[in-house]
């Protein structure tokens, strides 16, 4: 019966076919449904859902406490036949030991040797992992909190004007900072600090600066320091003019991430508000850009950083939001 009323159906009305797609849509839409889960499909969307609700990486870190600290004194003046000026500021009685024209291949393989072999806690250490590859070395006996001023210079007998042309094969001066006392160095994680330093000659003239900072732990491994670039303000007053209070809480801020002020891209003006809500204070520190112009409450919203547009792999807080809250009862 029911077969002679389909041929029946088939033979004189087109309701037949419109059952059928009916038939097949209905079947089409609920498999769809079903694959996305009663949900829009991503493809039916806008771009700016899709960018909130794309999850970015969040780097569980943990805070240490740098007993070293380095900077260059003028590094306008700073030459291979007039020297350099360096000033520390280490929390602990420490050596500084300046290695110049130090063999480039010898001291990465110096550091893989702290990864693998022996610890760099000793600027003895650090000799024989070179080879004594270097033209000259001297050191310096660093008090705690004395922030000294340590002028070095290659004698004038050695006659070296210039390293050569670029790529070399040596670093004009590496510096290292350790411990001096062996019982502080099991109080710290970081035991040691290698900065690498440019300093300009008849042949490279580029300024002077430091190119590179690696912190050495005593569990074996090694960190490259990186510069973090703070968002500036276009409409905020000059750091300078800036009163005492907004200053110590950019300090502290920076403290707080095992930084200080002179390993930070220093802008003309600078803004601890963030960049999109122009309110919240600046915490997120975004990679790889290293850019750090977003706030708790913006940070979620963002595949993208808002100041150079890369995409954002991971990111990372300055400080938790209990320091946070300890710093607003301590300004109140």
């Amino acid at each position: 019966m029911a077969a002679v009323f389909l041929v029946t159906l088939y033979e004189y009305s087109p309701l037949f076919y419109i059952a059928v797609v009916f038939t097949c849509f209905i079947v089409t839409t609920g498999l769809v449904l079903g694959w996305f889960g009663w949900d829009v499909p991503v493809i039916l969307r806008n771009s700016e859902e899709t960018q909130f609700n794309t999850r970015v990486f969040k780097k569980q870190m943990r805070q240490v406490k740098n007993p070293f600290g380095l900077e260059i004194t003028n590094p306008s003046s700073a030459s291979i036949t007039t020297g350099i000026t360096l000033t520390t500021d280490c929390l602990e009685d420490s050596l500084l030991t300046c290695y110049w024209g130090c063999s480039v291949q010898k001291l990465y393989g110096a550091l893989q040797k702290h990864f693998y072999c022996f610890r760099i806690s000793t600027p003895q250490a650090l000799e024989d992992a070179l080879y004594s590859e270097y033209l000259y070395h001297e050191q310096y006996f660093i008090k705690k909190d004395s922030k000294e001023e340590i002028y070095c210079q290659l004698p004038r007998d050695t006659k070296i004007e210039d390293f050569g042309t670029v790529p070399r094969s040596r670093y004009p001066l590496v510096a290292l900072l350790t411990l001096a006392d062996e019982n502080d160095r099991e109080i710290y994680d970081i035991i040691s600090m290698v900065s690498v330093i440019h300093i300009p000659d008849k042949t490279y003239k580029l300024p002077c600066r430091i190119l590179y900072q690696y912190l050495l732990l005593a569990q074996g491994q090694f960190h490259d320091l990186k510069q973090l670039f703070m968002s500036a303000n276009s409409n905020s007053t000059p750091s300078s003019n800036s009163s005492p209070e907004e200053k110590s809480t950019d300090q502290s801020l920076l403290e707080k991430a095992g930084l200080s002020e002179s390993e930070v891209e220093p802008p003309e003006e600078s803004s601890k508000d963030c960049v999109v809500c122009q309110n919240g204070t600046v915490n997120w520190v975004l990679l790889p850009c290293r850019h750090t112009c977003l706030c708790d409450g913006c940070v979620r919203y963002f595949q993208q950083c808002p100041m150079c547009r890369q995409f954002v792999q991971e990111s990372f807080a300055l400080c938790s939001q209990k320091e946070q809250e300890k710093d607003k009862l301590k300004a109140l």
